[in-house]
C-alpha cells in the first residue's frame, strides 16, 4: 500500500491513441510473433513523488479471425510522467489501440520543506 503523509494530493487523467497501424500497414496489423510499442506520457505538472499510474485499454480494433492477444501496462514512473507499454504476440493482428490512464500521488506544497 502506498501511503502518502501529504496534505495536498494531484489526480491526473489523460486517454490517448497509441497507433493506427491497418491505416499505414504497421507491425501490429501485419506483424507477427513477439511486438511491442512504449509511449511516453508526461505529465502537465510534476508530483512530489512518483505517483500510482493505472492504464487500461479503452478501445481496441482487432482482426476477427485471429485470436485477441493483447498486454497494456506503465513503465518507468516518475515524478514527471511514464510510459505505456502495449504488447502483443502471436498471429494477432491489431488494428489500433487507444488507452486511458489514471496517476494519483501527493503533491509539492508551498509550506513543504526538507531538512538537509
Amino acid at each position: 500500500m502506498l501511503r502518502m503523509n501529504s496534505h495536498s494530493l494531484g489526480i491526473t487523467q489523460g486517454s490517448l491513441v497509441l497507433f493506427s497501424d491497418y491505416q499505414d500497414g504497421g507491425v501490429m496489423w501485419t506483424g507477427e510473433g513477439p511486438r511491442e510499442l512504449r509511449k511516453l506520457v508526461e505529465f502537465e505538472e510534476p508530483f512530489k513523488l512518483p505517483p500510482v499510474v493505472q492504464v487500461s485499454l479503452s478501445m481496441w480494433d482487432i482482426d476477427q479471425k485471429h485470436n485477441g492477444r493483447m498486454d497494456i501496462s506503465s513503465d518507468m514512473i516518475t515524478k514527471e510522467g511514464f510510459v505505456i507499454v502495449f504488447r502483443t504476440w502471436g498471429d494477432t493482428r491489431v488494428a489500433r489501440v487507444r488507452a486511458d490512464w489514471l496517476a494519483i500521488g501527493a503533491l509539492a506544497h508551498e509550506d513543504d520543506w526538507e531538512i538537509v
